[in-house]
């Protein structure tokens, strides 16, 4: 799961950032894998798997210390709380990105038929305004450069 960069930012940036997520990606995979090894070893431990479990410990300490210094790299994202909200569901997070566009495209067309709406009540009112003044409006014309007065 990739943030979404900013609009403005050029390719390169892009890219040093899709880095950055590539590199915690990969350190919380292989401290996932540790962790899971680690709970095997523990599961069924044998006072000579003894070695085993502390070198897993000590890869769980140095997976730490690599998660952290990507963390380090990372501390400029933020992610919408509604984001953790939708994991704790145990539903799809990029479901949150597709709803926020469908709710904005929604909102979108919803304005838009707003403007359009005022712009044909604009439209009518200075016809009328102009029906019943119309040396004032010709002069309101005048000063909004539409049209010269007769």
């Amino acid at each position: 799961m990739r943030g979404r960069p900013e609009a403005g930012w050029g390719k390169t940036a892009v890219m040093a950032m899709a880095e950055k997520f590539d590199s915690l990606e990969e350190h919380l995979e292989k401290f996932v894998e540790n962790i899971r090894q680690l709970g095997i070893i523990v599961s069924d431990f044998q006072p000579s798997s003894q070695a085993g479990l502390n070198q897993k410990l000590n890869f769980m300490v140095t997976g730490l210390q690599d998660i952290d210094k990507c963390r380090q790299q990372l501390h400029d994202i933020s992610v919408p709380l509604e984001v953790f909200e939708y994991i704790d569901q145990g539903r799809n997070p990029q479901l949150y990105t597709k709803e926020c566009l469908e709710r904005a495209l929604a909102k979108n067309e919803q304005v838009k038929g707003k403007i359009d709406t005022m712009k044909k009540f604009k439209s009518l009112l200075i016809q009328e305004l102009t029906k019943v003044f119309p040396e004032d409006m010709a002069k309101y014309k005048a000063i909004r450069g539409e049209d010269p007065p007769p």
